[in-house]
């Protein structure tokens, strides 16, 4: 049994069907990769980075939806960045846009049964943490998912089946099932990001003269920024970055077998006395100042994961 199909077993056999259509369709036009990257917000311009692209529009993929967010380009980009083959997913959609969990995360689903073994999830997140300035890095220890749902409610075939062994050989064998079953959120995830995979982003960076941080993120529905109630409480429960995104689909990876590591862009600090106004637009402008730090880092980073 190859990766994709023991990955594709582990889904509901409705979602699986979905899933199976677009990965299908992606493996006949010669889509593969060792390491996924989910670009956010302003963070997109790393495709330029990818050497003998391929990109295809969200809309084109077989059951895909395409992103109402600005400054989401909707597009899966195949290639190779440092030497890696990697797939991008250049934007990515989000629980505020409205759509059913099973549509938010079927191309999460869909770069997992396509082979990826680590995945990059980046985000452009507010800073919580009093020493973040905007224009900073922070590489995701933890996460604190407040959309009080389990977004894999309703999506794995075995709920209480155990985790999955990251790099774990597919080939069939008796143990297959057991060490391939996936579950949701039940009994809990001691270990969401891969901690080898932090580490070696923290040495990127400090390879590449990149300044960064290590801290907890806090994933909201959205699109609303957070009211100064909000952010205090943020702050007492230990976070120090808040987005909209990358909770579920850091979920699906692991439950899929594959070793995620998380990258926020802090786009605006805030105070728990008030916040400055702030808009979407602000936010794309800090992902397009750190682009080029961004992609310096990645391109570290990817040769040290894929060893």
């Amino acid at each position: 049994m190859s990766e994709s199909n023991a990955r594709l077993a582990l889904l509901s056999a409705a979602w699986r069907d979905r899933v199976g259509q677009a990965v299908d369709w992606l493996v006949e036009r010669g889509y593969a990769g060792r390491i996924g990257l989910v670009l956010g917000s302003g963070l997109g311009s790393f495709v330029d980075a990818v050497e003998d692209a391929q990109m295809v529009d969200y809309g084109e993929i077989p059951g895909y939806s395409t992103t109402s967010v600005a400054e989401h380009a909707g597009r899966l980009v195949c290639g190779r960045a440092s030497g890696v083959p990697v797939i991008v997913m250049q934007g990515r959609l989000h629980p505020y846009e409205g759509m059913p969990l099973e549509e938010l995360l079927l191309p999460t689903a869909v770069l997992a049964c396509l082979g990826v073994e680590q995945a990059v999830v980046t985000n452009a997140a507010g800073g919580l943490n009093r020493y973040y300035t905007p224009g900073d890095l922070m590489v995701i220890r933890d996460q604190v998912d407040l959309h009080w749902d389990d977004a894999l409610r309703g999506l794995l075939a075995s709920p209480f089946a155990p985790l999955p062994e990251l790099g774990a050989d597919p080939t069939p064998d008796p143990g297959l099932t057991r060490k391939l079953a996936g579950i949701g959120r039940i009994g809990g995830l001691a270990r969401l990001f891969e901690p080898a995979l932090a580490r070696q982003m923290v040495e990127a960076a400090a390879e590449t003269g990149v300044p960064m941080h290590v801290g907890t993120y806090a994933s909201m529905w959205g699109p609303t920024f957070e009211t100064k109630a909000e952010i205090g409480k943020l702050r007492r429960i230990g976070c120090d970055a808040v987005g909209m995104s990358t909770a579920p689909e850091t979920v699906l990876l692991r439950r899929l077998g594959v070793a995620p590591v998380g990258l926020s862009c802090i786009t605006n600090p805030a105070r728990e006395t008030g916040q400055p106004e702030l808009s979407h637009q602000d936010v794309v402008e800090v992902g397009a100042m750190v682009r080029d730090r961004m992609a310096r880092l990645l391109l570290a980073f990817l040769p040290r994961a894929a060893n």
